[in-house]
């Protein structure tokens, strides 16, 4: 047995094991590092201190120190002191090879010198687990390939392994933990002075849209970002216009590493449930070209309007923007999608169209409430991980139509109080022209005179109505909506008028 001959091999019993040679491949394992953690929590309870926040029973190689490892943390956890005395009796018997196992407890106490070498030992445990757990995930995906059922698509199949080896990188990491303030603090002082350093002197990255930086100051690492609207508002509209700009903004430089690090604008995700990258392509080409989407998918088109598209189209093919259409996909799958990108290409600003059309795990018990929970807290997580934004779009409830005044509110958000919970900046998108042309009365009343006047007034404005941030402060941004191209920008404002003579 395996530890009876890490035993044999310091000389505690007589002759090592035999010198043939094995015909297969073992696992690796570390009988003599799981060995020596043992003893030193057995001889210092304050050694499990050292590995408690990434180490874990089901790390060990070997059964019996898988359950003396357990029983270690039950008791040190309760309060209680782990010695070979007070282990004995939870542990019952087991074949260790010829010696008891208040014996090897002994043993294990005996061997142990010191706690200083604790935490690397468990390093060492952990990475040899996960070396196993590895080798594992690779068995099945050869098994499963060789004899796959006739549902498994291999997309699927590279899609679950990948979650799985996500899900052994995440786990367990041992590199947490708290921080000194000063390594806090010097992360804020870089932080300003990139911002410093960047277009419009933001902490974040800019939208393109200053008015809305202002109020923002750019989006920020790490955030959730909802764009909330009713169906009509625009709020696709905004967030690809965002995100356009934000890859079209993109510059770059090269770390000693290699690697590409974002200096202004950024690289783009988006995830469009919704609509196909044609027409994701269609709306951006019809934004930036200035001719209508209609007339595009039409072909009616002059010239002008083709040489305006070309011209569009080309400057679009070199901007770092890249589109998943996958309709229909998991929290689990857009996850392990947004990761490798981010290894492949980079990845700046994520964007989500939209939230509703996620599905959570595939837990048959689960409502809709619960799935929405788990989707808003993984995009939290998600963002966190990356530290990049995530921009997630969100429908809202009929209740809004309603009220008199259809201004959207927070509790609006629909199906869930996790969306407002999770989300560290929550927008609403309204239009108060899209309601308007809805109540249009006969053009032979005085009511129409009205209308007319408040059609004019509302005409091209958008409010972007920051409900919620935890950053800064709440508040309105008016914006300027081309609805025909769906352009947001900047208003032009009376002080930025040019003199009038």
């Amino acid at each position: 047995m395996a530890i009876v001959e890490s035993f044999q091999r310091r000389g505690d019993y007589g002759a090592g094991p035999s010198a043939s040679t094995d015909t297969y491949r073992i696992p690796p394992h570390n009988v003599e590092a799981e060995q020596a953690l043992l003893g030193a929590i057995l001889v210092n309870n304050d050694a499990f201190d050292r590995v408690s926040d990434f180490l874990q029973a089901v790390h060990f190689s070997e059964e019996i120190h898988r359950r003396i490892f357990e029983v270690m943390a039950a008791l040190i956890r309760a309060g209680k002191i782990a010695t070979p005395v007070t282990l004995k009796t939870f542990l019952g018997e087991h074949d260790l090879g010829g010696i008891t196992v208040p014996q090897y407890l002994a043993r294990l106490a005996a061997e142990a010198t010191t706690i200083i070498n604790a935490a690397d030992y468990g390093r060492t445990i952990h990475d040899l687990a996960t070396r196993r757990n590895l080798i594992t995930i690779g068995e099945e995906v050869v098994n499963v390939a060789y004899d796959a059922p006739v549902d498994l698509s291999p997309r699927a199949q590279i899609e679950e392994a990948e979650r799985r080896l996500y899900e052994i990188a995440e786990t367990g990491r041992y590199d947490g933990g708290f921080q000194s303030f000063s390594t806090a603090l010097t992360h804020a002082i870089d932080v300003a002075a990139k911002a410093y350093e960047r277009d419009g002197k933001l902490s974040g990255i800019s939208t393109g849209m200053h008015d809305l930086d202002r109020q923002l100051g750019g989006l920020q690492q790490s955030d959730l970002v909802i764009v909330a609207g009713r169906p009509g508002m625009g709020k696709t509209a905004l967030a690809t216009n965002i995100a356009f700009n934000i890859a079209k903004a993109y510059q770059f430089e090269v770390k000693p590493d290699g690697t590409h690090a974002a200096t202004n604008g950024g690289v783009i995700g988006f995830f469009s449930l919704e609509m196909s990258s044609e027409q994701l392509a269609t709306r951006i080409i019809a934004e930036q070209s200035g001719v209508a989407s209609y007339k595009i998918r039409r072909g009616d088109i002059t010239d002008e309007d083709f040489h305006n598209i070309t011209d569009a189209a080309r400057q679009i093919q070199t901007i770092p923007f890249y589109i998943d259409h996958t309709g229909g996909i998991s929290i689990a799958q857009l996850t392990a999608r947004a990761r490798r990108l981010k290894r492949q290409r980079g990845l700046d600003v994520l964007v989500v169209d939209y939230l509703q059309l996620l599905s959570g795990s595939k837990n048959a018990n689960a409502n809709r409430v619960q799935e929405l929970t788990e989707i808003t807290t993984g995009l939290k997580a998600l963002a966190k991980e990356l530290a990049v934004p995530v921009v997630a779009l969100s429908q809202l409830s009929r209740q809004v139509e309603s009220r008199d005044d259809k201004r959207p509110q927070l509790s609006d958000l629909r199906e869930s109080g996790s969306i407002e919970q999770d989300a560290d900046v929550v927008m609403f998108v309204y239009r108060e022209e899209y309601y308007l042309k809805n109540k249009q009365p006969r053009e032979d009343t005085v009511e129409f005179t009205t209308w007319l006047t408040d059609m004019e007034q509302a005409h091209g404005i958008a409010e972007v109505i920051i409900g919620k941030q935890r950053h800064g402060p709440t508040g309105t941004v008016v914006l300027q909506f081309d609805a025909e191209v769906t352009r947001f920008s900047d208003r032009v404002r009376d002080d930025h008028l040019p003199v009038q003579m």
